[in-house]
């Protein structure tokens, strides 16, 4: 079923480590089961990144449109969808759920077996339109108070974070959370875990992203790239190590940080994606042993939780639009997507101009 034009804009992954190209392609295809949004912003992610790079191998086909971090309107509903209108203002997350397998009747969708996500199964959101099945299980209607911008800041950093503080690293207010990495999923770490009462130590290499972090909330930091012992910084800024550690970034230095940071019974959650060189790090399983501690991995978060982080930025608890440092062109998105290795800028970027 067509929308009505023939053709969208997009940026286009052609080749891994190639330039981008802005393309023209036929409008997508509505979903049985799903929607077409109008797509008014999009997050530029590093796990997209990681697509460009070829670090998921064969696993991709390419060409694909990149980006899984949106938010929009929509266009039209498939037969089978129930509950949403043409017009509605959503967003999903970014690996979207059955709905019918044992993980995600138990609730925990964002580990179902066979999710698919966008711009790694089928074409992304770095484009003037989306197709998005599974409308039924995981389209989120957005509030009023929350923009597009900050609604597609939410759909893989935010909502990873939210859940890998409050779930898995189990944290409670007086605790000690170490965010190692304070890119996107690292800084709303940070926000969310001080909105609880959480004492977070931010670790990071760059001065300004460590001020940013200050600024939400964290109440020591740690410049790693000045650092003799980041773990034992931790220790003594603790007075016997953290609760729980993040990993945010994903390297095998982020990640023996973090485990060596804690104290007897901590908890070590890896969020930042090991790829390459990083795929097999060295755990210091003795000291795992030694101190009891609890290694939890943590990926998105089920759409059912999204209305308790909308209801936190309602009262002003959290506030993710502030993470947002630059809204971009396509353009500029699908260049600056090229460079994420580098890690330009403080916080997050959105396209907002198709």
């Amino acid at each position: 079923m067509a929308t009505g034009r023939v053709i969208m804009r997009a940026a286009l992954i052609t080749g891994y480590q190639r330039p981008l190209e802005l393309v023209t392609v036929a409008d997508p295809e509505l979903p049985k089961d799903g929607i077409i949004m109008k797509v008014r912003a999009t997050g530029v992610c590093r796990s997209d990144w990681h697509t460009w790079m070829g670090h998921y191998g064969d696993q991709i086909a390419l060409p694909m449109i990149p980006g899984h971090e949106m938010a929009g309107d929509v266009l039209e509903v498939g037969p089978d969808v129930t509950g949403i209108s043409p017009g509605d203002r959503v967003t999903v997350p970014f690996g979207l759920a059955c709905g019918r397998c044992h993980t995600c009747l138990d609730g925990n969708h964002q580990s179902c077996a066979t999710q698919v996500q966008p711009s790694t199964d089928f074409n992304g959101s770095f484009a003037e339109m989306i197709a998005l099945p599974r409308a039924n299980i995981n389209v989120v209607k957005l509030p009023d108070e929350v923009g597009y911008a900050e609604a597609a800041s939410l759909g893989c950093r935010f909502i990873t974070a939210f859940r890998g503080v409050v779930e898995q690293a189990s944290v409670r207010p007086g605790d000690w959370l170490a965010v190692h990495g304070c890119g996107g999923v690292g800084l709303s770490a940070v926000m969310i875990a001080a909105s609880m009462g959480v004492n977070v130590i931010a670790i990071d290499i760059d001065d300004a992203t460590l001020a940013m972090a200050t600024g939400i909330g964290a109440v020591a930091t740690i410049n790693a790239a000045h650092s003799s012992d980041v773990p034992d910084e931790i220790i003594h800024l603790t007075g016997g190590g953290a609760h729980a550690s993040m990993d945010a970034l994903g390297s095998t230095v982020t990640c023996r940080n973090s485990i060596l940071c804690l104290r007897a019974m901590g908890r070590h959650v890896q969020v930042g994606l090991m790829k390459e060189r990083h795929e097999h790090p060295e755990i210091p399983m003795g000291v795992v042993v030694s101190r009891e501690i609890d290694i939890r991995g943590s990926r998105g978060m089920s759409p059912k939780n999204y209305p308790t982080i909308f209801n936190m930025i309602r009262s002003g608890v959290v506030a993710p639009k502030t993470l947002i440092d630059r809204e971009l062109s396509l353009e500029e998105g699908a260049d600056l997507l090229t460079r994420m290795d580098q890690f330009p800028g403080t916080g997050v970027a959105v396209i907002t101009s198709f």
